[in-house]
């Protein structure tokens, strides 16, 4: 069926494809609160007060990212295409993860200090995780009808939300290093997967009107929308840092 008619199939390419995503990215964005302790250890730093200063600061510094993320790739995504931002997301925190493997390697390569060099590469891949759920979710609602839409949703939330629990079973079994790595692959075959994903219609009409796309001055002018997003900003990112710290206070 058209994307012009919408999609009624609750399990097509594209909530499939958004439900594997959203899987890796809750894995990857959770993984850090679960490996924050032996991460720090394994890098040389084993006092408890300096491991807490440390993990909070690189917790800090991901939300940081994945703040500034969510304006850059919500710009892209009006402007260029949600499935550009499915691409770009997923290579960029892909990549980070991997080389969190390596940070001792690339802090010795470009003369820095450990923790610098893990506060960027958690910085970096903050900002590519920000990208993947409004992406997917935007793209599943363009092209489902509106009566089926919620069912895709519900799909790509539920399955996203195993990666979770995966992150947790790997973070607990397996070397830190091996986890991020883990991660990093899942996401470079979940980009092949994503060959198959088209662009909605709505967005290819979008492209065609002159409504302006893209303009941030759009949050500013209604106070109600602000007010509103403000809101779910705040209590989805003090759920990922609570969600995170808790997590490696457990373990």
């Amino acid at each position: 069926m058209s994307t012009k008619q919408g999609i009624k199939n609750p399990l097509n390419i594209i909530v499939v494809v958004a439900a594997l995503g959203y899987f890796v990215d809750i894995y990857d964005l959770l993984l850090f609160g679960i490996v924050r302790t032996p991460s720090l250890n394994g890098l040389g730093i084993t006092d408890p007060e300096l491991v807490t200063e440390y993990g909070l600061k690189l917790m800090s510094y991901q939300m940081i990212g994945m703040l500034i993320g969510g304006l850059l790739w919500g710009i892209m995504g009006d402007k260029r295409g949600r499935v550009s931002v499915l691409f770009g997301s997923i290579i960029v925190y892909s990549l980070a993860n991997i080389a969190n493997a390596f940070v001792r390697e690339i802090a010795d390569t470009f003369s820095m200090s450990i923790i610098d060099t893990y506060t960027m590469l958690r910085f970096i891949a903050g900002l590519g995780l920000a990208g993947e759920l409004g992406a997917g979710i935007t793209l599943v609602n363009e092209t489902m009808t509106k009566e089926h839409r919620g069912y895709g949703t519900m799909i790509v939330v539920a399955f996203g939300l195993l990666g979770a629990v995966f992150a947790n079973i790997l973070g607990h079994f397996i070397q830190w290093q091996t986890s991020y790595i883990i991660g990093g692959i899942m996401g470079l075959i979940l980009l092949f997967l994503r060959l198959g994903v088209y662009e909605s219609g709505m967005f290819k009409d979008l492209q065609t009107s002159k409504q302006s796309r893209g303009n941030l001055l759009l949050l500013f002018n209604n106070r109600k929308r602000f007010c509103y997003l403000s809101e779910q900003h705040c209590c989805w990112c003090a759920y990922m840092v609570y969600g995170g710290y808790s997590g490696s206070v457990l373990s």
